[in-house]
Protein backbone atom coordinates (compact mmCIF):
# COMPACT_ATOMS: atom_id res chain seq x y z
CA UNK A 1 0.00 0.00 0.00
CA UNK A 2 2.75 2.60 1.04
CA UNK A 3 3.92 2.41 -2.77
CA UNK A 4 2.62 2.76 -6.54
CA UNK A 5 0.92 6.48 -7.92
CA UNK A 6 -1.90 8.21 -6.98
CA UNK A 7 -4.67 8.84 -9.98
CA UNK A 8 -4.51 12.68 -9.15
CA UNK A 9 -7.64 12.54 -11.29
CA UNK A 10 -9.56 11.02 -8.86
CA UNK A 11 -8.68 13.41 -5.95
CA UNK A 12 -11.50 16.00 -5.64
CA UNK A 13 -9.84 19.73 -5.90
CA UNK A 14 -12.61 21.03 -3.77
CA UNK A 15 -14.75 19.62 -1.61
CA UNK A 16 -17.31 21.48 1.36
CA UNK A 17 -15.48 19.69 4.21
CA UNK A 18 -12.08 20.16 3.42
CA UNK A 19 -11.30 22.46 6.31
CA UNK A 20 -13.47 20.52 8.94
CA UNK A 21 -11.30 18.47 11.31
CA UNK A 22 -10.15 15.30 10.64
CA UNK A 23 -10.11 11.83 12.50
CA UNK A 24 -6.88 13.13 14.22
CA UNK A 25 -5.51 16.28 15.01
CA UNK A 26 -2.91 18.68 16.83
CA UNK A 27 -0.96 21.79 17.79
CA UNK A 28 2.15 22.62 16.72
CA UNK A 29 3.94 26.39 16.77
CA UNK A 30 0.87 27.90 14.90
CA UNK A 31 -0.68 25.19 12.51
CA UNK A 32 -3.07 23.15 12.88
CA UNK A 33 -2.48 19.93 11.73
CA UNK A 34 -4.62 17.07 11.28
CA UNK A 35 -5.34 13.78 9.25
CA UNK A 36 -8.10 12.31 7.36
CA UNK A 37 -8.46 8.87 6.84
CA UNK A 38 -10.70 5.57 8.39
CA UNK A 39 -11.29 5.87 12.04
CA UNK A 40 -8.31 3.68 14.06
CA UNK A 41 -6.40 3.60 10.72
CA UNK A 42 -3.39 6.22 11.70
CA UNK A 43 -2.17 7.85 15.33
CA UNK A 44 -0.83 11.10 14.51
CA UNK A 45 1.85 12.64 17.10
CA UNK A 46 4.61 14.90 17.49
CA UNK A 47 7.87 15.42 19.17
CA UNK A 48 9.28 19.13 19.25
CA UNK A 49 9.13 19.83 15.69
CA UNK A 50 8.78 17.01 14.35
CA UNK A 51 4.64 15.28 13.01
CA UNK A 52 5.11 11.37 12.92
CA UNK A 53 1.66 9.60 11.15
CA UNK A 54 1.93 5.70 11.45
CA UNK A 55 -0.61 3.52 9.76
CA UNK A 56 -1.99 0.92 11.77
CA UNK A 57 -3.18 -0.79 8.81
CA UNK A 58 -2.69 -0.12 5.10
CA UNK A 59 -3.88 3.29 4.33
CA UNK A 60 -4.40 5.99 1.86
CA UNK A 61 -3.76 8.78 3.69
CA UNK A 62 -4.07 12.87 3.48
CA UNK A 63 -2.54 15.10 6.18
CA UNK A 64 -3.24 18.86 6.14
CA UNK A 65 -1.15 21.74 7.62
CA UNK A 66 -3.07 25.16 7.96
CA UNK A 67 -2.24 28.33 9.50
CA UNK A 68 -4.07 31.81 9.59
CA UNK A 69 -3.64 33.88 6.99
CA UNK A 70 -2.29 37.17 8.54
CA UNK A 71 -0.17 38.76 6.55
CA UNK A 72 1.00 36.13 4.33
CA UNK A 73 2.85 37.54 0.74
CA UNK A 74 3.84 34.02 -0.89
CA UNK A 75 4.12 30.74 -0.74
CA UNK A 76 7.87 29.01 -2.24
CA UNK A 77 8.26 25.15 -3.22
CA UNK A 78 11.06 23.91 -5.50
CA UNK A 79 8.95 23.85 -8.68
CA UNK A 80 7.24 27.06 -7.97
CA UNK A 81 8.67 28.59 -11.20
CA UNK A 82 7.57 32.47 -11.68
CA UNK A 83 4.37 32.04 -9.89
CA UNK A 84 5.06 32.22 -5.55
CA UNK A 85 1.77 34.57 -4.99
CA UNK A 86 -0.48 32.80 -2.96
CA UNK A 87 -2.84 30.53 -4.62
CA UNK A 88 -6.47 29.37 -3.11
CA UNK A 89 -7.01 26.72 -2.25
CA UNK A 90 -9.00 25.03 -5.60
CA UNK A 91 -5.93 24.92 -7.06
CA UNK A 92 -5.23 21.44 -8.65
CA UNK A 93 -3.30 18.50 -6.91
CA UNK A 94 0.31 17.96 -8.02
CA UNK A 95 2.71 15.12 -8.07
CA UNK A 96 5.94 15.44 -6.64
CA UNK A 97 8.53 12.36 -6.06
CA UNK A 98 12.48 11.75 -6.84
CA UNK A 99 12.53 12.91 -10.47
CA UNK A 100 10.21 15.86 -9.81
CA UNK A 101 10.32 18.52 -6.94
CA UNK A 102 10.16 17.77 -3.44
CA UNK A 103 8.05 17.21 -0.60
CA UNK A 104 8.47 20.96 0.66
CA UNK A 105 7.08 24.34 1.22
CA UNK A 106 7.04 27.70 2.60
CA UNK A 107 4.21 30.53 3.32
CA UNK A 108 5.84 33.87 4.22
CA UNK A 109 4.60 37.33 5.10
CA UNK A 110 5.39 40.55 3.46
CA UNK A 111 8.50 41.22 5.71
CA UNK A 112 9.68 38.31 4.44
CA UNK A 113 9.01 35.66 7.57
CA UNK A 114 7.64 32.56 7.34
CA UNK A 115 4.60 31.41 8.62
CA UNK A 116 4.45 28.02 8.37
CA UNK A 117 7.70 25.60 6.36
CA UNK A 118 7.57 22.26 6.28
CA UNK A 119 9.34 19.34 4.39
CA UNK A 120 8.35 15.63 4.34
CA UNK A 121 10.63 12.89 4.58
CA UNK A 122 8.78 11.31 1.77
CA UNK A 123 11.06 12.42 -0.71
CA UNK A 124 11.52 9.14 -2.58
CA UNK A 125 8.12 7.72 -3.43
CA UNK A 126 5.33 9.86 -4.83
CA UNK A 127 3.09 12.06 -2.46
CA UNK A 128 0.33 14.37 -3.90
CA UNK A 129 0.31 18.20 -2.89
CA UNK A 130 -2.21 20.90 -2.45
CA UNK A 131 -2.01 24.01 -0.99
CA UNK A 132 -3.98 27.45 -0.87
CA UNK A 133 -5.76 30.24 0.79
CA UNK A 134 -9.85 29.31 2.33
CA UNK A 135 -11.88 32.21 1.25
CA UNK A 136 -14.21 31.09 3.79
CA UNK A 137 -11.94 30.10 6.44
CA UNK A 138 -9.23 32.85 6.42
CA UNK A 139 -6.56 30.29 6.42
CA UNK A 140 -4.18 29.22 4.47
CA UNK A 141 -3.76 25.04 4.15
CA UNK A 142 -1.33 22.65 2.49
CA UNK A 143 -2.58 18.80 1.92
CA UNK A 144 -0.81 15.90 1.62
CA UNK A 145 -2.27 12.59 0.11
CA UNK A 146 0.01 9.66 0.16
CA UNK A 147 -0.36 5.44 0.83
CA UNK A 148 1.08 4.04 4.27
CA UNK A 149 1.82 0.10 4.29
CA UNK A 150 1.08 -1.00 7.96
CA UNK A 151 3.53 0.14 10.65
CA UNK A 152 4.67 2.59 8.22
CA UNK A 153 5.43 6.72 9.19
CA UNK A 154 5.35 9.69 7.39
CA UNK A 155 7.16 12.04 8.82
CA UNK A 156 7.04 15.97 8.30
CA UNK A 157 9.27 18.48 9.75
CA UNK A 158 8.14 22.25 10.68
CA UNK A 159 10.30 24.82 11.11
CA UNK A 160 9.67 27.49 13.30
CA UNK A 161 8.17 30.36 11.93
CA UNK A 162 9.32 33.64 12.17
CA UNK A 163 12.69 33.22 10.37
CA UNK A 164 13.37 34.34 6.47
CA UNK A 165 12.60 31.32 4.17
CA UNK A 166 16.69 31.05 3.52
CA UNK A 167 16.55 30.11 7.19
CA UNK A 168 13.58 27.80 7.24
CA UNK A 169 14.89 26.04 4.29
CA UNK A 170 18.29 25.79 5.15
CA UNK A 171 16.66 24.20 8.89
CA UNK A 172 14.77 21.92 6.42
CA UNK A 173 17.17 20.94 4.03
CA UNK A 174 19.78 20.02 7.20
CA UNK A 175 16.79 17.78 8.21
CA UNK A 176 16.75 15.85 4.72
CA UNK A 177 20.52 15.27 4.79
CA UNK A 178 19.94 12.79 8.44
CA UNK A 179 17.26 10.87 6.83
CA UNK A 180 18.37 7.18 5.05
CA UNK A 181 19.76 7.41 2.24
CA UNK A 182 20.23 11.09 2.43
CA UNK A 183 23.48 11.46 3.02
CA UNK A 184 24.79 13.94 0.54
CA UNK A 185 27.16 12.49 -2.49
CA UNK A 186 30.92 14.18 -1.73
CA UNK A 187 31.60 16.79 -4.20
CA UNK A 188 35.63 16.33 -5.91
CA UNK A 189 37.63 19.82 -5.68
CA UNK A 190 37.30 19.66 -9.08
CA UNK A 191 33.54 19.48 -9.11
CA UNK A 192 33.40 23.55 -7.79
CA UNK A 193 35.43 25.13 -10.55
CA UNK A 194 34.25 27.10 -13.34
CA UNK A 195 33.05 24.64 -16.38
CA UNK A 196 33.27 25.34 -20.23
CA UNK A 197 30.13 23.60 -21.58
CA UNK A 198 29.67 23.15 -25.09
CA UNK A 199 25.90 23.21 -25.77
CA UNK A 200 25.00 26.46 -26.32
CA UNK A 201 28.51 27.10 -27.96
CA UNK A 202 27.77 24.24 -30.95
CA UNK A 203 25.04 22.84 -30.30
CA UNK A 204 25.38 19.24 -31.86
CA UNK A 205 28.03 20.91 -34.05
CA UNK A 206 30.79 19.80 -32.24
CA UNK A 207 34.20 17.84 -33.09
CA UNK A 208 37.32 17.09 -31.13
CA UNK A 209 39.27 19.92 -32.90
CA UNK A 210 36.75 22.61 -32.01
CA UNK A 211 36.76 21.70 -28.24
CA UNK A 212 40.10 21.31 -27.75
CA UNK A 213 41.10 24.96 -29.20
CA UNK A 214 38.01 26.00 -27.15
CA UNK A 215 39.75 24.05 -23.96
CA UNK A 216 42.60 25.69 -24.13
CA UNK A 217 41.03 29.30 -23.42
CA UNK A 218 38.87 27.94 -21.08
CA UNK A 219 42.07 26.59 -18.82
CA UNK A 220 43.61 30.13 -19.46
CA UNK A 221 40.49 31.82 -17.85
CA UNK A 222 40.27 29.69 -15.06
CA UNK A 223 38.17 27.04 -15.60
CA UNK A 224 38.51 23.26 -14.33
CA UNK A 225 35.80 21.27 -15.83
CA UNK A 226 34.75 20.95 -19.33
CA UNK A 227 31.14 19.35 -20.33
CA UNK A 228 30.79 17.63 -23.62
CA UNK A 229 27.01 18.21 -24.54
CA UNK A 230 24.81 16.11 -26.72
CA UNK A 231 26.33 16.19 -29.96
CA UNK A 232 29.44 13.68 -29.55
CA UNK A 233 26.96 10.18 -29.58
CA UNK A 234 26.43 8.52 -32.93
CA UNK A 235 23.55 10.07 -35.12
CA UNK A 236 23.13 13.04 -33.45
CA UNK A 237 22.57 15.43 -35.70
CA UNK A 238 19.92 18.11 -35.80
CA UNK A 239 17.36 19.02 -33.00
CA UNK A 240 15.59 15.80 -31.52
CA UNK A 241 16.59 12.26 -29.89
CA UNK A 242 15.95 9.92 -32.76
CA UNK A 243 19.79 8.66 -32.87
CA UNK A 244 20.09 8.43 -29.15
CA UNK A 245 20.61 4.54 -27.68
CA UNK A 246 23.69 3.21 -28.49
CA UNK A 247 26.39 5.80 -27.25
CA UNK A 248 28.84 5.54 -29.27
CA UNK A 249 31.56 8.56 -30.32
CA UNK A 250 30.27 9.76 -33.91
CA UNK A 251 33.43 8.90 -35.25
CA UNK A 252 33.60 11.97 -38.25
CA UNK A 253 33.42 13.99 -35.21
CA UNK A 254 35.88 12.32 -32.23
CA UNK A 255 37.63 9.77 -34.38
CA UNK A 256 39.29 8.84 -30.81
CA UNK A 257 37.46 10.19 -27.69
CA UNK A 258 39.64 8.68 -25.04
CA UNK A 259 43.03 10.43 -26.91
CA UNK A 260 41.01 13.68 -27.16
CA UNK A 261 39.58 13.48 -23.21
CA UNK A 262 43.38 12.72 -22.64
CA UNK A 263 44.03 16.25 -24.14
CA UNK A 264 41.71 18.03 -22.61
CA UNK A 265 43.28 17.04 -19.57
CA UNK A 266 46.26 17.61 -19.96
CA UNK A 267 45.18 21.35 -20.72
CA UNK A 268 44.17 21.72 -16.94
CA UNK A 269 40.41 20.58 -17.54
CA UNK A 270 38.80 17.32 -15.94
CA UNK A 271 36.28 15.82 -19.08
CA UNK A 272 32.84 15.37 -18.22
CA UNK A 273 30.13 13.90 -21.11
CA UNK A 274 26.34 14.32 -21.36
CA UNK A 275 24.16 10.97 -21.32
CA UNK A 276 20.61 10.41 -21.68
CA UNK A 277 20.24 6.76 -20.91
CA UNK A 278 16.31 6.55 -20.68
CA UNK A 279 15.70 8.02 -23.88
CA UNK A 280 15.67 5.32 -27.09
CA UNK A 281 15.72 6.47 -30.45
CA UNK A 282 14.58 4.55 -33.71
CA UNK A 283 17.40 5.38 -35.73
CA UNK A 284 19.62 3.71 -32.98
CA UNK A 285 21.13 0.39 -33.36
CA UNK A 286 19.77 -0.72 -29.80
CA UNK A 287 16.30 0.55 -30.34
CA UNK A 288 16.12 -2.98 -32.23
CA UNK A 289 16.48 -5.00 -29.16
CA UNK A 290 15.33 -2.30 -26.38
CA UNK A 291 11.49 -1.27 -28.22
CA UNK A 292 9.77 -3.54 -26.06
CA UNK A 293 10.86 -2.01 -23.17
CA UNK A 294 10.10 1.86 -23.76
CA UNK A 295 6.39 1.34 -24.85
CA UNK A 296 5.79 5.68 -24.01
CA UNK A 297 7.04 7.95 -27.29
CA UNK A 298 7.00 11.60 -26.65
CA UNK A 299 6.33 13.29 -29.91
CA UNK A 300 8.59 16.55 -28.38
CA UNK A 301 11.13 14.43 -28.32
CA UNK A 302 10.75 12.73 -30.91
CA UNK A 303 11.86 9.08 -29.08
CA UNK A 304 10.94 6.37 -26.54
CA UNK A 305 11.56 6.01 -23.24
CA UNK A 306 12.82 2.90 -21.84
CA UNK A 307 11.06 1.95 -18.12
CA UNK A 308 13.20 1.56 -15.71
CA UNK A 309 10.84 -0.58 -14.06
CA UNK A 310 11.82 -3.55 -15.29
CA UNK A 311 15.27 -5.65 -13.98
CA UNK A 312 16.34 -5.41 -17.82
CA UNK A 313 16.23 -1.96 -18.20
CA UNK A 314 18.03 -0.78 -15.31
CA UNK A 315 21.13 -3.71 -15.44
CA UNK A 316 21.13 -1.81 -19.06
CA UNK A 317 21.16 1.67 -18.48
CA UNK A 318 24.15 1.44 -15.55
CA UNK A 319 26.06 -1.01 -17.79
CA UNK A 320 25.72 1.99 -20.38
CA UNK A 321 26.94 4.45 -18.16
CA UNK A 322 29.55 2.37 -16.93
CA UNK A 323 31.17 1.70 -20.37
CA UNK A 324 30.64 4.87 -20.92
CA UNK A 325 33.16 6.58 -18.41
CA UNK A 326 35.69 3.49 -18.76
CA UNK A 327 36.19 3.22 -22.45
CA UNK A 328 37.03 7.12 -22.71
CA UNK A 329 38.63 7.53 -19.13
CA UNK A 330 35.62 10.32 -18.52
CA UNK A 331 35.70 12.17 -14.89
CA UNK A 332 31.76 12.73 -14.94
CA UNK A 333 28.23 12.36 -16.32
CA UNK A 334 25.82 14.76 -17.12
CA UNK A 335 22.69 12.45 -16.42
CA UNK A 336 20.18 14.27 -18.27
CA UNK A 337 16.09 13.83 -18.81
CA UNK A 338 16.16 11.23 -15.43
CA UNK A 339 12.43 13.31 -15.15
CA UNK A 340 10.91 11.40 -18.34
CA UNK A 341 10.75 8.40 -15.88
CA UNK A 342 7.32 10.02 -14.96
CA UNK A 343 6.06 8.80 -18.36
CA UNK A 344 5.24 5.50 -16.54
CA UNK A 345 3.86 6.55 -12.89
CA UNK A 346 0.53 5.05 -12.81
CA UNK A 347 1.08 3.17 -16.25
CA UNK A 348 -0.26 -0.30 -16.13
CA UNK A 349 1.55 -3.41 -15.63
CA UNK A 350 3.39 -4.89 -18.55
CA UNK A 351 2.38 -8.30 -19.83
CA UNK A 352 5.84 -9.20 -20.01
CA UNK A 353 7.67 -9.12 -16.97
CA UNK A 354 11.19 -10.32 -15.31
CA UNK A 355 12.57 -11.02 -12.40
CA UNK A 356 12.77 -7.39 -10.33
CA UNK A 357 10.01 -5.95 -11.87
CA UNK A 358 9.17 -2.97 -9.94
CA UNK A 359 5.67 -1.73 -10.07
CA UNK A 360 6.42 1.88 -8.93
CA UNK A 361 8.50 3.56 -10.64
CA UNK A 362 10.11 6.13 -8.17
CA UNK A 363 11.31 2.95 -6.19
CA UNK A 364 12.47 2.00 -9.61
CA UNK A 365 14.31 4.95 -9.98
CA UNK A 366 16.08 4.73 -6.58
CA UNK A 367 17.39 1.58 -7.42
CA UNK A 368 18.43 2.64 -10.63
CA UNK A 369 20.57 5.59 -9.03
CA UNK A 370 21.75 3.28 -6.23
CA UNK A 371 23.21 0.82 -8.72
CA UNK A 372 24.82 3.81 -10.65
CA UNK A 373 26.40 5.31 -7.89
CA UNK A 374 27.43 2.80 -7.12
CA UNK A 375 29.04 1.62 -9.82
CA UNK A 376 30.81 4.74 -10.64
CA UNK A 377 32.16 4.81 -6.98
CA UNK A 378 33.88 1.58 -7.22
CA UNK A 379 35.65 2.95 -11.13
CA UNK A 380 35.95 6.02 -10.05
CA UNK A 381 35.71 6.88 -5.70
CA UNK A 382 34.83 10.16 -4.88
CA UNK A 383 36.68 11.87 -7.42
CA UNK A 384 34.01 12.48 -9.76
CA UNK A 385 30.60 14.21 -10.85
CA UNK A 386 27.38 13.78 -11.45
CA UNK A 387 25.36 16.54 -13.14
CA UNK A 388 21.64 16.41 -12.18
CA UNK A 389 19.41 19.19 -13.29
CA UNK A 390 15.95 20.97 -12.30
CA UNK A 391 13.64 19.40 -11.55
CA UNK A 392 15.26 16.34 -10.27
CA UNK A 393 17.75 18.04 -8.14
CA UNK A 394 15.74 18.00 -5.05
CA UNK A 395 16.71 17.02 -1.42
CA UNK A 396 16.46 13.47 -2.18
CA UNK A 397 18.88 13.68 -5.33
CA UNK A 398 22.00 15.06 -3.63
CA UNK A 399 22.76 11.31 -2.72
CA UNK A 400 22.97 10.54 -6.20
CA UNK A 401 24.48 13.55 -7.79
CA UNK A 402 26.98 15.68 -6.72
CA UNK A 403 26.59 18.95 -9.32
CA UNK A 404 22.99 20.24 -9.34
CA UNK A 405 22.15 22.79 -12.38
CA UNK A 406 19.69 25.37 -12.86
CA UNK A 407 17.10 23.97 -15.92
CA UNK A 408 17.82 25.59 -19.17
CA UNK A 409 17.41 28.92 -19.41
CA UNK A 410 19.89 30.47 -22.21
CA UNK A 411 21.11 34.40 -21.65
CA UNK A 412 17.68 34.82 -19.35
CA UNK A 413 20.36 35.97 -16.15
CA UNK A 414 17.13 36.75 -13.94
CA UNK A 415 16.06 32.76 -14.41
CA UNK A 416 19.40 31.83 -13.91
CA UNK A 417 19.62 33.79 -10.97
CA UNK A 418 16.21 32.56 -9.66
CA UNK A 419 16.74 29.02 -10.19
CA UNK A 420 20.03 28.63 -8.67
CA UNK A 421 19.36 29.96 -5.34
CA UNK A 422 15.91 27.63 -5.34
CA UNK A 423 18.34 25.01 -5.66
CA UNK A 424 20.66 25.93 -3.20
CA UNK A 425 18.26 27.26 -0.51
CA UNK A 426 16.98 23.20 -0.95
CA UNK A 427 19.52 21.11 -1.54
CA UNK A 428 21.80 19.72 1.54
CA UNK A 429 25.05 18.96 -0.65
CA UNK A 430 26.36 18.85 -4.20
CA UNK A 431 27.69 22.11 -5.92
CA UNK A 432 24.86 24.24 -7.30
CA UNK A 433 25.55 25.18 -10.96
CA UNK A 434 24.18 27.70 -13.33
CA UNK A 435 22.73 27.17 -16.74
CA UNK A 436 24.96 27.86 -19.49
CA UNK A 437 26.02 31.37 -19.55
CA UNK A 438 25.35 32.46 -23.60
CA UNK A 439 25.61 36.08 -24.70
CA UNK A 440 25.18 38.30 -28.07
CA UNK A 441 28.98 38.41 -29.23
CA UNK A 442 27.64 42.04 -30.23
CA UNK A 443 26.70 42.88 -27.05
CA UNK A 444 28.67 45.50 -24.35
CA UNK A 445 30.80 44.38 -21.82
CA UNK A 446 27.93 45.10 -19.36
CA UNK A 447 25.34 42.57 -20.60
CA UNK A 448 27.82 40.24 -21.11
CA UNK A 449 28.75 41.02 -17.11
CA UNK A 450 24.84 40.81 -16.64
CA UNK A 451 25.07 37.30 -17.29
CA UNK A 452 27.88 36.10 -14.80
CA UNK A 453 26.25 38.57 -12.09
CA UNK A 454 22.93 36.00 -12.68
CA UNK A 455 25.01 32.99 -11.78
CA UNK A 456 26.57 34.60 -8.79
CA UNK A 457 25.89 31.94 -6.41
CA UNK A 458 26.66 29.07 -8.03
CA UNK A 459 29.26 27.35 -10.02
CA UNK A 460 29.60 29.16 -13.56
CA UNK A 461 29.06 27.31 -16.86
CA UNK A 462 30.60 29.37 -19.66
CA UNK A 463 29.17 28.32 -23.07
CA UNK A 464 30.55 30.28 -26.22
CA UNK A 465 33.20 30.28 -28.39
CA UNK A 466 36.01 31.73 -26.18
CA UNK A 467 38.63 31.77 -28.71
CA UNK A 468 36.58 34.28 -31.02
CA UNK A 469 35.50 36.40 -27.85
CA UNK A 470 36.25 39.88 -28.76
CA UNK A 471 39.20 41.46 -26.80
CA UNK A 472 36.60 43.64 -24.54
CA UNK A 473 34.36 40.31 -23.77
CA UNK A 474 37.58 38.68 -23.13
CA UNK A 475 38.94 40.99 -20.29
CA UNK A 476 35.45 41.23 -19.39
CA UNK A 477 35.01 37.51 -18.68
CA UNK A 478 38.37 37.15 -17.00
CA UNK A 479 37.74 39.78 -14.23
CA UNK A 480 34.35 38.35 -13.40
CA UNK A 481 35.65 35.07 -13.42
CA UNK A 482 38.54 36.52 -11.10
CA UNK A 483 35.83 38.04 -8.64
CA UNK A 484 34.13 34.74 -8.44
CA UNK A 485 37.22 33.03 -7.48
CA UNK A 486 38.08 35.72 -5.00
CA UNK A 487 34.51 35.48 -3.61
CA UNK A 488 33.72 31.65 -3.78
CA UNK A 489 33.43 31.06 -0.45
CA UNK A 490 30.83 33.87 0.85
CA UNK A 491 28.84 32.79 -2.70
CA UNK A 492 28.82 29.43 -2.78
CA UNK A 493 29.89 27.86 0.76
CA UNK A 494 28.54 30.75 2.95
CA UNK A 495 25.17 31.44 4.12
CA UNK A 496 23.10 33.90 2.25
CA UNK A 497 19.52 35.75 2.55
CA UNK A 498 18.14 35.94 -1.00
CA UNK A 499 15.51 38.36 0.24
CA UNK A 500 10.89 37.17 -0.41
CA UNK A 501 11.06 34.58 -3.32
CA UNK A 502 8.35 36.60 -4.69
CA UNK A 503 10.23 39.57 -5.10
CA UNK A 504 12.65 37.21 -7.53
CA UNK A 505 15.32 37.73 -4.94
CA UNK A 506 16.22 41.50 -4.99
CA UNK A 507 19.48 41.71 -2.99
CA UNK A 508 21.85 38.57 -1.80
CA UNK A 509 24.06 39.25 1.37
CA UNK A 510 25.77 36.46 1.45
CA UNK A 511 28.88 35.83 4.47
CA UNK A 512 31.58 33.35 4.93
CA UNK A 513 33.63 34.48 8.14
CA UNK A 514 33.97 37.95 7.91
CA UNK A 515 33.62 38.17 3.93
CA UNK A 516 30.59 40.17 3.22
CA UNK A 517 29.15 40.10 0.01
CA UNK A 518 26.08 42.07 -1.03
CA UNK A 519 24.59 42.09 -4.33
CA UNK A 520 21.58 44.56 -5.43
CA UNK A 521 19.94 43.26 -8.52
CA UNK A 522 17.23 46.25 -7.86
CA UNK A 523 18.18 50.03 -7.36
CA UNK A 524 17.00 49.76 -3.47
CA UNK A 525 18.60 49.92 -0.09
CA UNK A 526 20.23 47.55 0.81
CA UNK A 527 21.03 46.79 4.70
CA UNK A 528 24.55 47.15 5.69
CA UNK A 529 25.59 47.28 9.38
CA UNK A 530 28.97 48.40 10.24
CA UNK A 531 30.50 45.37 12.41
CA UNK A 532 30.58 41.94 11.24
CA UNK A 533 32.58 41.96 8.64
CA UNK A 534 36.54 42.98 7.29
CA UNK A 535 36.32 42.11 3.68
CA UNK A 536 33.28 44.09 1.83
CA UNK A 537 32.03 43.72 -1.71
CA UNK A 538 29.02 45.32 -3.46
CA UNK A 539 28.06 44.39 -6.93
CA UNK A 540 26.04 47.06 -8.75
CA UNK A 541 23.91 44.22 -11.08
CA UNK A 542 21.54 47.71 -12.13
CA UNK A 543 21.19 49.77 -14.59
CA UNK A 544 21.51 53.03 -12.32
CA UNK A 545 25.11 54.59 -11.42
CA UNK A 546 24.62 53.94 -7.94
CA UNK A 547 24.11 51.70 -4.77
CA UNK A 548 21.92 52.41 -2.04
CA UNK A 549 23.10 51.63 1.36
CA UNK A 550 20.74 51.70 4.54
CA UNK A 551 23.48 51.62 6.98
CA UNK A 552 23.45 50.66 10.77
CA UNK A 553 25.73 50.82 13.58
CA UNK A 554 28.91 52.58 14.82
CA UNK A 555 30.63 54.75 12.63
CA UNK A 556 33.31 53.77 10.39
CA UNK A 557 35.19 55.10 7.53
CA UNK A 558 36.18 53.25 4.79
CA UNK A 559 38.65 53.17 0.99
CA UNK A 560 36.24 51.35 -1.59
CA UNK A 561 38.31 50.16 -4.79
CA UNK A 562 36.02 51.03 -7.47
CA UNK A 563 35.25 49.06 -10.78
CA UNK A 564 33.19 49.07 -14.03
CA UNK A 565 31.38 46.34 -15.58
CA UNK A 566 34.00 45.43 -18.19
CA UNK A 567 36.82 45.52 -14.89
CA UNK A 568 38.56 48.77 -15.59
CA UNK A 569 39.15 50.43 -12.07
CA UNK A 570 37.81 53.82 -11.59
CA UNK A 571 38.60 56.99 -9.05
CA UNK A 572 38.69 55.31 -5.47
CA UNK A 573 36.14 56.27 -3.35
CA UNK A 574 36.32 57.24 0.51
CA UNK A 575 33.15 57.02 2.61
CA UNK A 576 32.02 57.64 5.64
CA UNK A 577 29.46 55.26 7.07
CA UNK A 578 27.24 56.41 8.93
CA UNK A 579 23.46 55.25 10.24
CA UNK A 580 20.98 56.50 7.35
CA UNK A 581 21.00 56.36 3.89
CA UNK A 582 23.95 56.45 1.22
CA UNK A 583 24.24 56.74 -2.46
CA UNK A 584 27.90 55.23 -3.47
CA UNK A 585 28.83 56.01 -7.06
CA UNK A 586 29.20 52.97 -8.72
CA UNK A 587 28.87 52.23 -12.28
CA UNK A 588 25.68 50.09 -13.45
CA UNK A 589 27.26 46.40 -13.53
CA UNK A 590 30.30 47.55 -11.73
CA UNK A 591 31.43 46.30 -8.29
CA UNK A 592 33.29 48.55 -5.58
CA UNK A 593 35.42 46.47 -2.62
CA UNK A 594 36.88 47.92 1.28
CA UNK A 595 40.63 48.45 0.29
CA UNK A 596 40.71 48.78 3.73
CA UNK A 597 39.81 51.78 7.06
CA UNK A 598 40.32 55.03 6.57
CA UNK A 599 41.61 57.15 9.14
Amino acid sequence: METGSIDLTALPTFTPDQWHPGTEQLQLHDARISTHAPAGSVELTYSQDLVLVTAAEPVELTLRLDVPLGDAAGYWHPNAGWVRTVPADWSPWRAVSLTDSAPVGCLYDSSGATLLAFGADRTAQQTAIRFGVSEEQKRFGIWLRCRLAAGATLRVRLAAPGQSVASALRELRDWFATLPGGAPLPVPEFGRTPVYSTWYAFTQDVSAAAVEREAAVAAELGCGQLFLDDGWQLHANGRGYAGCGDWQPDPAKFPDLRAHVETVRGLGLRYVAWIAPLLLGERSEAYLDWARYAPEYVHSLDCRILDPRHAEVREHIVRSCREVVEAHGLDGLKVDFLDEATVYAGAPIPDELGAGYLHDVDQAMAQLLTRLREELRALRGDDFVIELRQPYAGPAMTAFGNALRAVDCPADAVANRIRTLDIGLLAPGGAVHSDMLMWDPQATPQTMARQLQGALHAVPQLSARLSELSEPHRETLAFWLGVWRELQPALTGGHYEPGRPDELYPQVTARHGDQWVITSYVDRPAELPTEGWRELTLINATPARRLLLDVTGAPRTVQLDVFDAAGRPQPPLTLKLTPGLHAVAVPPGGLCRVARDAE
